[in-house]
């Protein structure tokens, strides 16, 4: 459905150029989840803005229906960002202020013709209220954004999302700014959409127990410094993580089990706390100064590729980006 060959991403600034992402590839099928998933600042936004079109990539491609979205003709570009709608992470930021949650919700109803009049639109929009557990939808349509909660708000903005029939959502840490205590319910409620609809996730967070929630029966693309380091299916690479730094990342996670929590590394068993600047990349491998697994002579010098290490395919096998784990597979097979 939509796919990302090579892209990358290079902001221009007065203190150099910053490569925000670095030749990234991967694909979104219909009815899919891919979680992206890293620490803050790795490229993880910047990605999904360039697969919804808002950021038009400074090489590589993004795809829609194999075509490049930025070679498609003005009527394509509207399908295409019809398809695929955006959901941010801020529900506080997100939703215009001076527009009440019905205005908000009919809007792009009777921009696009998918309304047959204003009475229909606003039909419309209570289904779709009802369809996000905004319930009862009447109560919500004259409300502006200040009158709800933030995990309300953030329905709205799902619901918005829905307004025009997606393939495709993109989720930018979505959850991450709700309470804990509606965060599941929130998830949950974006699980029965997917199974519903058959709508495809891009799913960002920083949190892999987030991701593992979400995205069990779909697909985990590990980013750091601008790159994919780790790409497989959920189970495997929350089960079995190959990449040292996706062992951290999972080490990090909260264990509310004592005992448990108590055979945790400290720090994550990194070597450094210390994320290199993307403007002063160190050489070789990028992980390589923080890494538990670090080789002088080879992880300092030699660059890693992302390299399927088991299966056949990308779509159901593992890829990795680490020498030592890539040589070690090697030795196995």
């Amino acid at each position: 459905m939509i796919k990302l060959n090579e892209a990358s991403q290079v902001f221009k600034t007065k203190r150099g150029d910053v490569p925000a992402v670095d030749q990234i590839s991967f694909q979104v099928n219909p009815g899919e989840v891919l979680c992206l998933v890293g620490e803050s600042g790795c490229g993880k936004t910047t990605s999904a803005r360039m697969a919804a079109g808002l950021n038009r990539p400074t090489g590589g491609t993004v795809e829609f229906g194999g075509k490049d979205i930025w070679s498609m003709d003005k009527a394509e570009f509207v399908a295409f960002r019809r398809a695929v709608q955006y959901v941010h992470q801020d529900p506080y930021a997100s939703l215009n202020p001076i527009r009440s949650i019905g205005k908000t919700l009919t809007a792009p109803l009777l921009k696009h013709k998918i309304a047959k009049n204003a009475a229909h639109a606003v039909q419309l929009a209570s289904e779709l209220l009802e369809r996000v557990d905004l319930n009862p939808a009447d109560s919500y349509l004259g409300k502006f954004p200040h009158q709800l909660s933030g995990g309300q708000r953030q329905r709205v903005a799902v619901a918005r999302a829905l307004t025009l029939d997606p393939k495709l959502i993109i989720a930018d840490e979505s959850t991450s700014m709700l309470d804990v205590s509606i965060r599941v319910g929130m998830l949950n409620m974006l699980g029965r959409l997917r199974d519903d609809l058959d709508v495809g996730f891009l799913f960002i967070t920083h949190d892999l127990a987030i991701a593992k929630y979400f995205g069990w029966s779909g697909r985990i693309a590990v980013m750091y410094l601008g790159r994919i380091v780790e790409f497989g299916r959920t189970p495997d690479v929350i089960n079995n993580p190959r990449h040292p730094y996706t062992k951290a990342l999972l080490n990090a996670v909260p264990e509310p089990d004592p005992e448990l929590a108590r055979t945790k590394l400290p720090d994550g068993g990194l070597r450094s706390a210390d994320i290199p600047s993307l403007r002063d990349l160190p050489a070789g491998c990028p992980f390589h100064p923080r890494c538990p697994q670090f080789e002088p002579g080879t992880c300092d010098t030699d660059r890693p590729e992302l390299l399927l290490t088991e299966g056949v395919s990308t779509a159901g096998g593992r890829s990795v980006a680490c020498i030592v784990e890539q040589r070690e597979r090697a030795g196995h097979a």
